[in-house]
């Protein structure tokens, strides 16, 4: 992937020198199995399953959380400066390419996410961040929460630390924005309420549309020669990485279809690669693929 270096983006929250200390498998009695499943679900979710679970609720931050102040960043490696950077350029990129993108295709204007970087844990709209939780969008406060030592273990999940690989991820967590930009986020969680039976396969739509608006992104920076060959297979490794059944089959050696909420690996690179192939919002109609579309609101017909 063609990219250049710099420093961070004004919409970067650094984080990373007050972030510290709680972290490690500490769910309680989750074990360390169910904690690793939790930080599995909550990548493309965007939902803070593990904060949630640590401090018994949703949708406010933990006494721990209000606690934290953030202040300015620590003292970084090499490594650690470019990933930041990396992914500073892509918050970047994406957020260039939905400006344009969006009133083109949907009439709404585009209103820019920030990214938070830390270490270890901080606080957020959803509850508590934690590392083990991965990267995640929040759509209470529109931010998108990364530590970036989180590629390490995608890496061991099976996917790859390249750098299309992260920037695919990041893309994904602002493809919720996107949606919730929308109302689909919002008009989801209300089908969701109605009808509790269909919570699981409403979640694996929102979550293969996000993958589809990660593609749509791909599709912008092919057209621009930022990305190649390469770079396209390690972004296809990593959602395959994070398909619900290859982390069944990780956690448990069997797969239950019926538990699903992200979509299998083919299903989460069939939908990246079909945003990759149409660049169009209207293309990624997970919802309507799976007769599950939203009917309130003006974005039920995406």
């Amino acid at each position: 992937m063609d990219w250049t270096p710099g420093g961070l983006s004004g919409d970067i929250e650094d984080r990373r020198g007050s972030s510290g200390g709680g972290g490690g498998f500490s769910g309680g009695g989750l074990g360390i199995v169910g904690f690793l499943f939790l930080l599995i679900i909550s990548l493309v979710t965007g939902r803070n399953y593990i904060g949630s679970y640590l401090s018994g609720h949703t949708g406010a931050p933990s006494q721990t959380s209000q606690s934290m102040a953030p202040s300015g960043p620590g003292a970084v490696s090499p490594q650690e400066d470019r990933a930041a950077q990396l992914v500073s350029w892509t918050l970047d990129d994406v957020q260039k390419t939905w400006t344009t993108l969006l009133p083109e295709q949907t009439g709404k204007n585009y209103q820019r996410s920030k990214l938070v970087l830390f270490r270890d844990y901080t606080r957020s709209g959803c509850g508590v961040a934690q590392s083990q939780t991965g990267p995640f969008y929040c759509p209470a406060d529109e931010k998108v929460y990364i530590d970036l030592s989180f590629w390490n273990e995608l890496r061991r999940l099976g996917g790859t630390n390249a750098d299309f690989a992260q920037a695919y991820v990041v893309a994904h967590e602002l493809g919720h924005h996107v949606q919730d930009l929308l109302g689909i986020e919002a008009q989801v969680q209300n089908l969701s309420a109605q009808n509790p039976s269909q919570r699981n396969r409403l979640s694996v739509d929102l979550e293969l549309q996000a993958d589809c608006l990660a593609g749509v992104w791909a599709h912008s920076t092919a057209q621009r020669n930022i990305i190649h060959d390469a770079d396209i297979e390690a972004g296809m490794q990593a959602a395959a990485a994070v398909g619900d059944d290859h982390l069944q089959r990780m956690q448990r050696g069997t797969v239950s279809p019926e538990s699903f909420t992200h979509g299998s690996s083919a299903q989460r690179v069939g939908w990246f690669k079909r945003g990759l192939q149409e660049g169009t919002i209207a293309a990624c109609n997970t919802f309507k693929a799976a007769g599950a579309v939203p009917t309130s609101g003006s974005s039920s017909q995406y």
